[in-house]
């Protein structure tokens, strides 16, 4: 190395110092500047005086006019001839800068979910054995697109410029085998970790027209993501180039974006578990492995199944998490969880469905963090406390402290009431709240009041502790929505309508039993039956051409047919509704349908008859042909709302639940005292639907309609028991009409009836809740009829209760309701306090929803008639004037 180096300056003004030629030394150690810049590398001792760098990294550059200055240009500035290069030449890059004027150097604005990020100038870096018109295209592209580009001329170049620089896009020449193999260099650059959000290109070799296009299977296998075929022009290099990068690395960038999601999930204090929608372990934070005591190679992978779980979940709790989950709803609440050291200790869960690929719920997202009751929990909360103070032993000690010195306990509820003599030692023995509702798998809503209770008696004083303690007592009943009555100064019409109303029964021991018998062939006067719609009596068919009218008159109906008013007026709504069509029955199978079905209702009761049912069919037909209700139900709730108002109240005897439960009657005990009427109803009504096929109206439609039909005809049966009466009123003002309303006072909301009844349509819970309010209304529509027909329902209720009291006395039964005794009882105060109790909130609510101002005008004048009876001390029905009319 005795000789003094030689200098060559390129036109660029970049300075490459480099040994004489006549150095024996293969590899020389080289220092190239620019400016203040000094980087260093090896050089490639080779014959020819343009010796350069491998690797050249070039921020801008005004393309010539041709190919061949463009070659020559590059060579001036230091460009390496093929024929001299050698496999062993390996350096950093030197920065040339030719001209600032062309150098595209922006930034772009993508936003990932609620990130927004910064992209930054994309890097290429091409690998080619030679210069030529390729390398060349994509480097003047890379210049047009304000890309910055690097070039390596070996593969040990290639590796170090992309280790250094981490480019998004590798363009590697495959064309030919001789200078280096490809897919090696593919191989060995995928093999290192920033290569993971890398898209590499592969130039491989124009194909002439009689060669067959090779498969693209084995580039993809050495790791390369697209193939270009060789095209030296400057555009379609540039148009390859700008679709990568809205593609694939515009994703990629995306991608890498997850690091900084990542990193925030670590550091978090909540553990955080992801899973699959099979219940496969995806990810874990350290605070989850904090918590459960496991590490994530102990989890990933393995499915929920497969780990310990406590025994303190019930099997129907877990059921109902994930029936919850797997509908796309978030869940949250208390659950118990074993770590790996076996203690159980009890987490507030929130999990949250993601939908992922194919719109699907793809992962499950729990965020968990210990509820500090037991011993475990509280000795993990500690645990936890110092990691955190480990620096601080003063405010870890302080903390320890404050959680010691928690409340835990509170007074047991029936201790509060006692009067015992050691009263003054429960403020040191008190029993957790918490653990007495253990036992309670209650999900949300009434787990997060419960939680916000036990939450606020950790640091309550002992009095406010005791009141919470009545509060969650109160709260275990699930007679959550029925009013508790007073016993003093209350009204007896009011006390004794509710209570027999909503009571399934006194439960008093009795000798006494009384079975009704069953009816089955109740005998009519003669009528012809019509073969179809279009076949009934001209008398019959006047009538009928009214019914789609509220004030249609059920009571002539029932004359001119003979108490057999049913069967015409099914007849006339079911083919109105399209039921038969639904059903794909034929019109005599549901005329045979409907006659088993009146035959069955017992003509002898004054209320309690198919006129009662014809009654609330015509109800709930009108109830479906009004916009909102029409428009948020599909056929098939219209065809059960329809089936359900026919058979509702079939084989009636006449008596209420209470009286069948004391009395001990054969249903009663059928139904363990329990929905006794309606689930007989429902019952009776599909047995002699599908007992003959000649009136089997189900008979022709495919088994999963059927069974979503039956469930919905049971479902509206049973919400006309009244003892769940205000749950199903309740449930439907906070789920339709207050969320509605919402809706319709929003300053963005159009108002529009046709969102409100999308929206529903959404919700089948909606759904269900909206036929139940509806067969509910048109059950007791009474009030709301003409007063005509109001003051003829409210005389045969009276009647039948009138019997039931007199053969309550007769067996000596609990009277259930004394007022109705049939020589004392006022007729227009029990109406005035069913309306007060049971109609008005209810049509209140109804009419907010369907809009009914004919059904509000007359429930006004109607109570307005019964007020003033009232105030007359009236017992009859009439006004004065009225009777002697």
């Amino acid at each position: 190395m005795g000789c003094a180096p030689s200098i060559h300056v390129s036109h660029s003004g970049v300075i490459y110092c480099r040994d004489s030629e006549e150095s024996n030394s293969p590899h020389q150690t080289t220092t190239i500047s620019q400016g203040t810049t000094t980087l260093h590398g090896l050089f490639v001792k080779t014959d020819a005086a343009d010796s350069i760098p491998s690797v050249l990294a070039y921020q801008s550059r005004q393309p010539p006019p041709s190919a061949g200055p463009r070659r020559k240009e590059r060579r001036e500035s230091g460009g390496a001839s093929a024929r001299s290069r050698t496999p062993h030449c390996c350096s950093v890059e030197a920065e040339t800068q030719t001209s600032s004027s062309s150098a595209k150097v922006s930034t772009t604005e993508v936003q990932v979910g609620p990130m927004r990020l910064t992209q930054y100038p994309i890097q290429v870096l091409l690998v080619f054995a030679k210069e030529d018109n390729q390398s060349n295209g994509f480097w003047w592209a890379c210049d047009r697109a304000g890309y910055r580009c690097h070039i390596a001329w070996t593969p040990e170049s290639a590796l170090e410029c992309f280790l250094d620089k981490h480019q998004e896009i590798i363009v590697i020449d495959h064309r030919n085998s001789k200078y280096f193999d490809a897919e090696d260099i593919c191989r060995s650059i995928r093999a290192t970790e920033p290569s993971e959000h890398a898209v590499i290109l592969a130039v491989v070799p124009r194909i002439s027209a009689d060669q067959e296009e090779t498969s693209v299977l084995p580039l993809l296998d050495a790791g390369f993501n697209r193939q270009f075929m060789e095209n030296s022009s400057i555009t379609a290099c540039y148009n390859e180039l700008v679709q990568i990068e809205h593609g694939e690395v515009r994703s990629q960038f995306k991608l890498r974006a997850c690091n900084a999601v990542f990193t925030a999930l670590d550091h978090c204090q909540e553990a955080v578990e992801i899973t699959s929608e099979d219940h496969v372990i995806q990810y874990v934070n350290p605070a989850f492995e904090r918590m459960m005591g496991y590490c994530k190679g102990e989890l990933i992978g393995k499915e929920l199944t497969e780990l310990p779980k406590s025994d303190k979940n019930s099997a129907d709790f877990l059921d109902n998490i994930n029936t919850f989950i797997k509908k796309g709803k978030e869940w949250q609440g208390i659950y118990y969880a074993r770590r790996k050291s076996g203690d159980s200790i009890q987490q507030h869960v929130k999990i949250t469905p993601v939908v992922g690929q194919g719109g699907q719920i793809r992962h499950f997202v729990s965020l968990k963090r210990l509820h500090c009751t037991n011993e475990n929990n509280k000795q993990l909360c500690k645990s936890h406390r110092e990691d955190k103070y480990t620096g601080d032993n003063s405010q870890s000690e302080s903390s320890s402290y404050k959680c010691k010195n928690r409340r835990k306990d509170s007074v047991d509820v029936k201790s509060i009431t006692s009067q015992s003599s050691d009263a003054p030692s429960l403020q040191t023995r008190r029993y957790s709240s918490m653990a007495r509702i253990h036992s309670m798998t209650i999900e949300a809503p009434i787990t997060k009041v419960i939680n916000i209770i036990n939450a606020a008696q950790e640091n309550s004083p002992i009095t406010v502790a005791e009141a919470l303690d009545r509060v969650l007592e109160i709260l275990r009943t699930t007679e959550l929505y029925s009013p508790q009555l007073g016993t003093k100064d209350e009204d007896p019409h009011t006390s004794d309508l509710v209570g027999g109303l909503m009571n399934d029964g006194l439960r008093r021991l009795s000798g006494n039993e009384y079975v009704f018998s069953k009816n089955m062939n109740l005998s009519h006067t003669h009528l012809p039956v019509p073969n179809t719609i279009n076949d009934v009596p001209p008398c019959i068919a006047q009538l009928l051409d009214n019914e789609e009218s509220w004030d249609f008159n059920i009571f002539e109906l029932e004359a001119v047919t003979n108490k057999r008013p049913l069967v015409y007026l099914g007849l006339k709504v079911f083919a109105r509704f399209g039921v038969s069509e639904f059903l794909n029955c034929s019109e005599a199978t549901l005329r045979a349908w409907l006659q088993v079905i009146e035959a069955n209702y017992h003509s002898s009761n004054s209320y309690h008859n198919s006129t009662h049912a014809a009654d609330v069919l015509h109800a709930t037909a009108f109830f479906l042909g009004k916009d909102r209700v029409k428009g948020s139900l599909d056929h098939l709730d219209e065809v059960a709302a329809l089936i359900a108002a026919t058979i509702h109240d079939v084989d009636h005897p006449g008596r209420t639940n209470s009286f069948l439960c004391n009395a001990g009657s054969e249903l009663a005990v059928l139904y363990n005292d329990t929905a006794v009427l309606e689930s007989h109803h429902t019952a009776l009504a599909f047995q002699l639907t599908t007992k003959d096929s000649k009136y089997n109206i189900f008979k022709n439609i495919d088994r999963n309609r059927y069974r979503t039909l039956r469930q919905a005809i049971i479902d509206m049966v049973l919400a006309t028991e009244m003892t769940k009466h205000f749950e199903h009123v309740n449930k439907f003002v906070n789920s339709i009409n207050k969320p509605m309303a919402s809706e319709e006072t929003s300053p963005h909301s159009e108002g529009s009836n046709t969102d409100c009844t999308a929206n529903i349509k959404n919700f089948p819970d909606n759904q269900t809740l909206i036929k139940r309010m509806m067969i509910k209304c048109a059950d007791v529509a009474n009030p709301c009829r003409p007063l005509e027909l109001c003051i003829e329902w409210a005389g045969r209720i009276s009647e039948e209760y009138f019997a039931q009291t007199d053969e309550e006395k007769r067996q000596g039964l609990p009277v259930v309701m004394p007022v109705f005794d049939r020589n004392t009882c006022s007729i227009p105060k029990s109406q005035i306090s069913f309306i007060d109790y049971f109609i008005t909130d209810m049509f209140d609510a109804w009419d907010a929803f369907a809009h009914l101002p004919v059904l509000m005008q007359h429930l006004a004048n109607n109570y307005k008639h019964w007020k003033t009876l009232d105030d007359l001390k009236c017992k009859s029905l009439r006004l004065p004037s009225e009777n002697n009319n």
